[in-house]
């Protein structure tokens, strides 16, 4: 979805490189399938025929276009699906479905508030070793072990730690919010971002926090994170992520009366900061926006390269498209950006894949290509696309700017409302099949699409919904090669 002048004005006032790390498992515990948020799947997706159940993720959702970012699906390795819902104007709870059908397997309560946005920020629980960790009020986490059965146990977790928590919850469920999907690393550790409204008898800011797998919770302020007092928040419904090796944290920090943020790095384990980049528009050089409707998160590549969207600054000078920011794993050197990263979390996609590519990238990155009609310049030719991370062309909006090449792309498919304008694509996280060499991909004509990489078709596809304008939607896999897309404010559960 664009941003509409309504928002708008409310605001302003496998090739070379390994991939076991990402797919040695078929669940899907994380937003964009892991920390790295490479989504890419472990398994192939089956036939995009039928739909085998459906689910709603909003019970009551708004009329018209949805401003809403819904928490993506996730999926255990025994094939239960961890569905977020909303169930209110701003309440939440957790549902287990089983994948083969649909089943109701158990629900979660939560007293979970998003923080206020110009989107509604997603909820968005995770994974992790037979645990599922889910966002409550007070900045807690609460535990439910056992996501497969009916019944399992369930905890709290506090990150400031529980005997303050339990000194004054009314203070602490009123002033402190968690504002991003949380991410869990593969010893069980998880980190997220949380929002101070007010004061809070253990004097909190609002900043990144990490709970250890042993259960030991600490945190770094905002403004700590990037060395820059004005600094007050971590991005909103932005996912951290991590390296490879999992011994670097990356996330986005922000001040929004300053107009400007970072793109960060920290110790993983101890939460010490080591780099911190401003986010700069590479075509005007000013600093790039950081919008509080975007749910872009970073993607660390295979060679540890780090990729994080932000909005173009004079906007709409680039067609409401955003950037794509590139930067080495030290942010220290910064690299060709892509054309587009408004509101999307580029996907990796193993070179070999495409099998018209004959460059030299072991990877390359899947991401929207919108170009919104009557913003700018833009004409509604909006497409998808497979774009090198180490080649370069002129960009197609702003021609003195250099940026990751086209590898392919591919137009949508529903014209909107006349040609040759045709319907958003709809996703801020494509799933990758490896095995079919294809992408899943989500559009505002109310169909989830297979694109073809091989033969740069849009190869399947099959209707929703009869299409909607909405905040973008992340496709999930199964492990049984169940797709998974939202559409509409439902969870729509697709296979052969």
């Amino acid at each position: 979805m664009k941003i509409s002048t309504r928002v708008l004005a409310l605001v302003i006032a496998a090739a070379s490189f390994p991939f076991a790390q990402d797919t040695a498992s078929p669940s899907w515990p994380n937003y964009a399938h892991d920390a790295h948020h490479s989504a890419v799947s472990a398994v192939a997706a089956q036939s995009l025929s039928n739909i085998h159940w459906s689910t709603p993720v909003d019970l009551d959702p708004p009329s018209g276009e949805i401003f809403i970012h819904y928490g993506s699906p996730l999926i255990t390795a025994a094939n239960t699906v961890i569905v977020p819902v909303k169930t209110g104007t701003n309440s939440f709870r957790v549902e287990a479905h089983k994948g083969s059908d649909g089943t109701l397997v158990w629900t979660q309560k939560t007293n979970y508030h998003a923080p206020s946005a110009s989107f509604l920020p997603s909820f968005s629980p995770v994974l992790s070793h037979n645990r599922l960790y889910i966002p409550t009020a007070g900045g807690v986490v609460l535990v439910r072990e056992n996501p497969d059965q009916p019944t399992g146990k369930t905890f709290r977790l506090v990150f400031y730690g529980l005997k303050n928590y339990n000194a004054d919850p009314t203070t602490y469920d009123a002033n402190v919010e968690i504002n991003t999907p949380i991410t869990v690393d593969s010893q069980g550790n998880i980190y997220f971002g949380f929002l101070v409204l007010g004061a809070t008898p253990v004097n909190l800011q609002s900043g990144l926090a990490r709970i250890s797998a042993s259960e030991v919770g600490f945190w770094i302020s905002a403004s700590s994170v990037a060395a820059d007092s004005q600094m007050t928040e971590v991005d909103m419904c932005s996912a951290p992520a991590l390296s490879r090796d999992e011994s670097t944290l990356y996330l986005g920090v922000n001040g929004p009366s300053a107009g400007y943020g970072y793109l960060a790095s920290l110790n993983s384990t101890t939460l010490n900061p080591i780099a911190a980049v401003r986010l700069k528009d590479p075509s005007s050089g000013m600093d790039a926006w950081i919008y509080d409707g975007s749910s872009a998160s970073p993607t660390v590549g295979p060679d540890g390269d780090v990729y994080f969207g932000v909005l173009e600054n004079p906007f709409p000078d680039h067609n409401d498209r955003g950037w794509l920011l590139h930067f080495d794993s030290t942010l220290t050197e910064t690299k060709t950006p892509g054309s587009f990263g408004w509101d999307d979390t580029p996907s990796i996609v193993a070179a070999s894949l495409v099998s018209s590519y004959h460059g030299p990238s072991s990877y390359l990155l899947m991401t929207k290509y919108n170009n919104y009609k009557d913003i700018g310049t833009g004409n509604g030719v909006n497409k998808i696309a497979i774009l090198d991370p180490n080649a370069t062309e002129a960009d197609p909006i702003i021609s003195s700017v250099e940026v990751m090449k086209e590898v392919i792309t591919r137009t949508g498919l529903t014209p909107d409302p006349t040609l040759p304008a045709v319907r958003e694509w709809c996703i801020n996280t494509a799933a990758v099949d490896p095995i079919s060499k294809s992408i899943l991909a989500n559009s505002e004509d109310g169909k989830l699409y297979r694109w073809d990489l091989t033969t740069n078709r849009l190869s399947q596809k099959i209707t929703l919904s009869s299409g909607i304008g909405e905040a973008y939607t992340p496709t999930v896999i199964g492990p049984d090669g169940t797709a998974y897309a939202i559409n509409d404010a439902i969870l729509f559960a697709v296979g052969k």
